[in-house]
């Protein structure tokens, strides 16, 4: 028997509303523990702390400042829940600092600050990971195992839409929703295209089309409710993404559509299709069509019982075992890469490579946990 593997440290950077999905979860690991806190509200830090004492009896500093909790020796790793602009200044900060960093999606605002952070953990040999966690679930994996199986034969191609009215119907300051770094594509298309690259691979081309049909929007609840705000970007984007595998995949991202009856995401093969569950939750239902009808296919790979922050776990125990992280920066990265790229395809109207790539994540097979 080895040596019980010792729990990573975290200091959370970030105590807004996100940070209660992922201390639900941490409390239910062995291979983390909550240490410290910093956000700009400090009544909002000494939440979290307050949260995680009444949960667990943890003892979690209160610190005034990211400097001030990266130089702390009982912080191994960083958990990074600021705002997206944030996300690449806190990551190197933190990297500079000697520590290890998972934070939320997307990886950084743009390519040249995604590929400062990369650089940073290659120099420094330190872990970098980046949500969506989701796709370490029970429910992209067992889609996942179906395809490499070859339950539906050679994949073809794949459909992945995600359409709604727009945030602002629900969320009382849905502002930062429709600025720049904004728009469903980069905040929901993480969670999309990290499940097609599971499935499917990396992406080499990208085409695509975009449009804004609103020049305003309305807070539809809260305190502020009739409040309008300007759209400063497009709200509606489809594409088609070349996969390095020659399946083709079909996306579309809006905040422009009433209601729809639209499936999450399918994959097509030669020999049969799949029915994936949505990739912004962890489990559901996996169906395969093979020419009678849909039949469901039970859990059979992903961990169980996953939630926010199962990534982080991962990224713990692959730095026990030595292996690759699966929730890593690189795949944040290329997804990073494809969604710029399928914007600028649509900006200029044509196919365009996409760069960079990534190696396609190892499975969490029923066995792997």
């Amino acid at each position: 028997m080895g040596e019980p593997l010792k729990p990573l440290n975290i200091g959370i950077v970030g105590a807004g509303k996100i940070s209660g999905a992922y201390l639900s979860t941490l409390r239910s690991l062995d291979s983390v523990r909550l240490t410290a806190v910093t956000d700009l509200d400090e009544d909002r830090a000494r939440a979290v702390a307050e949260q995680a004492r009444e949960q667990d009896g943890a003892d979690v500093a209160v610190l005034p400042s990211v400097a001030a909790l990266v130089a702390r020796d009982d912080v191994d790793a960083v958990l990074n829940l600021t705002i997206p602009a944030a996300h690449a200044e806190v990551a190197l900060a933190a990297l500079r600092a000697g520590k290890h960093v998972y934070g939320e999606k997307p990886l950084a605002a743009n390519r040249e600050e995604a590929d400062a952070v990369l650089a940073a953990a290659r120099e420094t040999g330190l872990r970098v990971g980046c949500a969506p966690d989701t796709v370490l679930g029970t429910g992209t994996q067992t889609a996942r195992k179906a395809v490499d199986d070859g339950l539906i034969g050679r994949p073809v191609a794949a459909t992945a839409f995600m359409t709604g009215a727009g945030h602002e119907r629900w969320h009382p300051d849905p502002e930062f929703y429709y600025r720049p770094g904004g728009g469903p594509l980069l905040d929901m298309g993480p969670y999309y295209l990290s499940a097609l690259v599971h499935l499917l691979g990396p992406v080499v081309r990208a085409t695509g089309a975009s449009s804004r049909p609103r020049a305003r929007r309305t807070i539809g609840s809260g305190p502020r409710a009739g409040h309008t705000f300007p759209v400063e970007v497009d709200t509606h984007i489809t594409g088609v993404l070349e996969h390095a595998s020659g399946a083709l995949s079909t996306l579309v991202m809006s905040f422009d559509v009433r209601a729809a009856r639209l499936p999450r995401v399918e994959v097509h093969g030669t020999d049969a299709s799949l029915s994936v569950p949505d990739p912004n939750n962890f489990e559901g239902a996996v169906e395969i069509h093979r020419g009678d009808g849909w039949e469901a296919l039970p859990p059979s790979a992903g961990y169980p019982g996953a939630g926010r922050g199962t990534g982080l776990a991962d990224l713990a125990e692959a730095l026990s075992d030595g292996r690759p992280h699966r929730a890593s920066a690189e795949l944040a990265a290329h997804v990073l890469d494809i969604m710029l790229t399928l914007m600028d395809a649509a900006d200029q109207g044509r196919a365009l490579p996409v760069t960079s790539t990534c190696e396609r994540p190892a499975p969490v097979n029923a066995s792997a946990h």
